[in-house]
């Protein structure tokens, strides 16, 4: 997965336009969605501003699955339970156990 696609998930799942996030971070929309498109690559500096404001490590950013603890999505699915409520949190973590012990049910 790009930069790009990274870039194009963490704003959907913050809900957030490229203006906005152009905004908050004083970059340029249109350099946000040439990113998104790959046209262009943020520079060392500009991939950690991105990676503090998303909460997400600079190599998640860039799709290096090899040098991490969390790979391709576990990672997003970290970020994403960062954000729910804590009773939101309790149910995610409901709704895992009952997936797991589905999954182990049907291996056996």
């Amino acid at each position: 997965m790009s930069f790009g696609d990274r870039l194009r998930e963490l704003l959907e799942l913050h809900n957030i336009s490229q203006k906005q996030l152009g905004d908050k971070l004083n970059i340029a929309p249109s350099t946000i969605g040439n990113y998104i498109r790959n046209i262009r690559e943020p520079d060392h500096f500009t991939l950690i501003i991105f990676a503090n404001y998303f909460d997400v490590s600079v190599d998640f950013l860039l799709g290096n699955i090899h040098s991490k603890k969390l790979i391709g999505d576990e990672e997003l699915l970290v970020a994403v339970y960062k954000k729910l409520d804590t009773e939101y949190k309790k149910i995610l973590f409901e709704e895992s156990k009952l997936l797991f012990d589905i999954q182990k049910n049907k291996n056996t």
